[in-house]
């Protein structure tokens, strides 16, 4: 990943554990884009540097003393462009990603699994520094989808998945992604229901892409989509 072409994100990591804040601030310093802007082992020291340091992106734990990672949130989501949740408790991440969190992270941290919340980051800070956000139009069988002064006619069958990124979704087809400034329920609400299917809170499926149903993810043209529990019921009644 080249973090030249990148817009500078500026994060704090707020952790009431020393070793945990320490992989985050080394496994950053792969990514010249991001911008260490300190370290804090209390949410009330995080609420209080996050006040003057005024980050574009927030690390964070849940379990901490004096008030939890998702109190804090809740305090500072308006000020805060980005925020990921690194923790140990998995029962949490539904309030996460009400609290739109870019990513929730289950300890421990490697190596690997930040790079692909690098990745995440990496894409959202290139879709707030475009100029032109993508528009897409819904028609019979099809998406416009506009970018820049071009149109771009996009199949409906050709879609492999689409991605919630807060309040942009990311389109995967195999010859191309497209970012698009529209919400992942935005897109459910105008596809077909017999063609797509919601599989997680930030995930969607083609159906007609599924090559394997397994009890807690599908497999989609060779990527795997987690599937969230409310889901999974529903996908359990699906025949491939």
């Amino acid at each position: 990943m080249n973090g030249s072409t990148v817009p500078h994100v500026r994060f704090i990591a707020i952790d009431d554990n020393p070793l945990d804040l320490l992989f985050i601030t080394e496994f950053a310093k792969a990514f010249p884009f991001l911008q260490n802007c300190g370290a804090f082992s209390s949410a009330l020291e995080g609420y209080e540097a996050q006040q003057y340091i005024k980050p574009d992106l927030v690390f964070l734990d849940i379990e901490m003393p004096g008030f939890t990672g998702l109190e804090l949130l809740r305090k500072i989501r308006a000020e805060v462009d980005m925020a990921v949740f690194i923790t140990s408790h998995p029962e949490f991440a539904i309030d996460g990603y009400e609290l739109s969190a870019l990513d929730y992270i289950l300890k421990p941290l490697t190596q690997g699994r930040f790079e692909a919340t690098a990745r995440r980051i990496r894409e959202y800070a290139l879709m707030k520094h475009r100029s032109e956000a993508y528009e897409v139009l819904f028609e019979k069988d099809v998406l416009m989808i506009k970018e820049g002064h071009n149109q771009v006619k996009l199949s409906q069958k050709d879609i492999i998945y689409l991605e919630a990124m807060q309040d942009y979704t990311k389109i995967i087809t195999p010859q191309k992604n497209y970012i698009t400034l529209s919400t992942l329920t935005c897109f459910m609400e105008q596809l077909p229901s017999d063609r797509f299917m919601r599989v997680h809170r930030s995930y969607a499926v083609s159906l007609n892409q599924i090559k394997e149903l397994r009890h807690s993810e599908v497999v989609c043209n060779n990527t795997i989509i987690p599937v969230g529990k409310t889901y999974r019921s529903a996908i359990a009644k699906l025949r491939l």
